[in-house]
């Protein structure tokens, strides 16, 4: 049995130690005796629908959000929207999460189309959320550091990750943290996440080996 995980954008969309995600997967996976392979995607390269079971889309600053949205509109997102439709799984934190969203609605300007994956929609806030982040997930508890200004909600086909107990989550109003639909996943938890909380890599792992 073998993993193949790609990394998208690690250049641009990589902050707060995000890259320990992807670690950590692949060393529980080599842990169970799983062989693992790990390739970076940046912008500009091509992206291959057929190769990663695993996909890992991290946070990244705005300027670096911007040069990853032009990337996804062109042939890279329609790949990725193949993969993912083929059953591929994915953890996106942050920038990445709110990318795969259907819109972000930026305080002034227009639109800025998201790969559609997730039914969410975010909008600019005024104030930024950084604080530690306690939430309740039906699987165990979720623990991360949030810093983001945007404010997400979820349309009908997500579902939240987890409850908020500590922190604001998505949006500071509702209490959901996160959204869940099908094999994607997308969090605000920054930390890194998956060394954090194992049971969201193993939830992972399970779904990418199916």
């Amino acid at each position: 049995m073998d993993l193949r995980i790609t990394h998208l954008y690690p250049d641009l969309m990589c902050i707060y130690g995000d890259r320990g995600n992807v670690l950590a997967l692949a060393q529980r996976a080599r842990w169970r005796g799983i062989e693992v392979e790990v390739r970076d995607h940046e912008a500009g390269d091509e992206l291959d629908p057929d190769w990663a079971d695993l996909y890992f889309f991290g946070g990244g600053q705005d300027q670096g959000q911007d040069v990853v949205s032009r990337d996804l509109q062109g042939p890279n997102g329609d790949a990725l929207r193949r993969s993912l439709a083929a059953g591929a799984a994915v953890l996106s934190v942050c920038g990445g999460y709110q990318l795969l969203g259907r819109e972000y609605i930026p305080a002034e300007g227009p639109a800025i189309s998201g790969l559609g994956v997730l039914d969410v929609t975010t909008r600019a806030g005024a104030k930024r959320f950084v604080n530690n982040l306690l939430a309740e997930a039906p699987q165990g508890t979720l623990i991360g550091f949030e810093n983001h200004s945007g404010r997400t909600y979820l349309g009908p086909a997500a579902r939240p990750l987890a409850t908020v107990l500590v922190g604001h989550g998505n949006n500071g109003e509702d209490r959901t943290e996160g959204a869940v639909q099908g094999k994607i996943v997308g969090t605000y938890c920054h930390g890194s996440v998956l060394p954090k909380n194992p049971w969201l890599a193993g939830l992972l792992l399970g779904w990418a080996l199916e």
